[in-house]
């Protein structure tokens, strides 16, 4: 069984100070059976870092339009279905449970806030000021203010393709980005920068081996990343080649269009 003092000790052998902030991205089921749950991952984290961000994502806000922008990698006219079961945006709606128990055990922590975009939240502790930096237009901010103070990446049990500040690299770097539709009390919203898809970004750890520190803990692995070299090294491959970490899925909506705009330039 993994406890919290296995968490905690872990976390500390990753070498990074508490008041660098980090993002984290996690699975409790990737180390097994462990005591307290997702509350003692949550307490070692909190315990190692006076910051900790996490994604607080609500797909289920999202509406599909009967129209929209050309090359959106969006299927218009195909969600009346799921339309119907779309739910108003709200403060206190839970974290979509593909971004994991651990980050839904956050948002309900005494002391958590988190940011107001309809689609793409985040959730954090002693990070107003990253969160604060969220907008429509520009909703991956709060990863430029986490890499304005040297914030850092952590992955606990996950790799790269759940890895959100990749998507920021992307924006950075001019890759197409794509247009979403999210339900509010204010009625529809329009959410701009929506990211591409994930799938292929495992291929950038071959290019981060320098700068990443990696400790075991139980049955998982914990993979701690600066998010300055993260960032510097995506945006400047995507630069080298604009088809990088691309996935490989011919019918991926998403990494067509990006190949698109590339090919229309």
């Amino acid at each position: 069984m993994t406890t919290f003092r296995d968490f905690y000790n872990g976390l500390r052998k990753l070498e990074i100070g508490p008041s660098h902030p980090v993002i984290a991205h996690a699975s409790l089921s990737a180390f097994g059976d462990v005591h307290g749950g997702a509350e003692t991952v949550l307490g070692a984290l909190l315990g190692a870092f006076h910051t900790l961000v996490m994604p607080a994502f609500t797909y289920k806000t999202m509406l599909i339009p009967e129209v929209g922008p050309e090359n959106n990698a969006c299927a218009y006219g195909s969600g009346k279905d799921a339309n119907r079961m779309c739910e108003f945006f709200r403060p206190d709606m839970p974290i979509d449970r593909l971004i994991g128990v651990i980050a839904e055990t956050l948002r309900t922590r005494a002391g958590a806030q988190r940011s107001a975009h309809p689609l793409l939240s985040f959730t954090g502790i002693n990070a107003s000021q990253i969160l604060d930096a969220q907008t429509l237009e520009d909703p991956l901010a709060p990863v430029g203010a986490l890499r304005a103070v040297e914030g850092w990446v952590l992955l606990l049990g996950v790799d790269h393709t759940v890895n959100t500040s990749i998507h920021y690299a992307e924006w950075l770097a001019g890759r197409k980005q794509f247009t979403r539709w999210a339900l509010s009390p204010k009625g529809i919203i329009e959410c701009l920068g929506f990211p591409g898809c994930s799938f292929g970004f495992q291929a950038v750890t071959t290019r981060l081996g320098d700068f990443t520190r990696i400790v075991q803990i139980g049955p998982g692995v914990v993979q701690a990343v600066p998010l300055e070299n993260l960032l510097e090294t995506v945006h400047s491959w995507i630069e080298e080649d604009p088809l990088a970490l691309l996935c490989a899925r011919e019918d991926c909506e998403r990494c067509n269009a990006v190949r698109a705009a590339v090919a229309a330039l």
